[in-house]
């Protein structure tokens, strides 16, 4: 059941996830300088490796075989799909978090793309949001995540 995008964050939240990343000490610590000197694309270096591990932790259960679970890992990964994700979040955006979106979206490199440059663009955002707020801020960064309807896809049962 698909999550509607106006509900409150998800209650059965990626508890592993969440431990992880609540650890007593923060893994990196980053000066106010320092943080605001990076450029919105290292904010999104970072961004997409918490997006990737979040959505793998939410998809791992129940267990599947190894290709299904990627099939359904990439289809959330893709730039369409992560733009598609910040639509979403928009509204629970403070205008803080919401600059920070507009700094991404206008300093994606100009590289090629396999995605519309608007959906790489707001890919890029979202990585961006995602890395400051896990070097600012991991409850906030968990509840945002806890925002994305994302979910295994139902098993198929395969009648002989």
């Amino acid at each position: 059941m698909a999550q509607d995008s106006q509900s409150a964050p998800a209650q059965s939240s990626v508890n592993s996830f969440s431990d992880f990343l609540a650890s007593p000490q923060k893994m990196v610590e980053c000066t106010e300088n320092q943080l605001r000197s990076m450029s919105p694309l290292t904010l999104a270096y970072v961004g997409d490796a918490v997006y990737e591990l979040f959505v793998r932790s939410r998809l791992l259960v129940p267990p599947q075989q190894v290709r299904i679970f990627h099939r359904q890992v990439v289809g959330h990964v893709r730039a369409e799909q992560q733009a598609g994700y910040l639509e979403c979040l928009l509204p629970y955006l403070s205008d803080e978090e919401k600059d920070i979106l507009r700094r991404a979206r206008n300093a994606a490199s100009g590289r090629k793309v396999r995605s519309s440059l608007r959906d790489y663009r707001q890919a890029t955002a979202l990585e961006a949001l995602l890395g400051y707020l896990y070097l600012t801020d991991i409850q906030r960064l968990i509840e945002v995540l806890n925002y994305l309807p994302i979910a295994p896809e139902p098993l198929s049962v395969s009648s002989s």
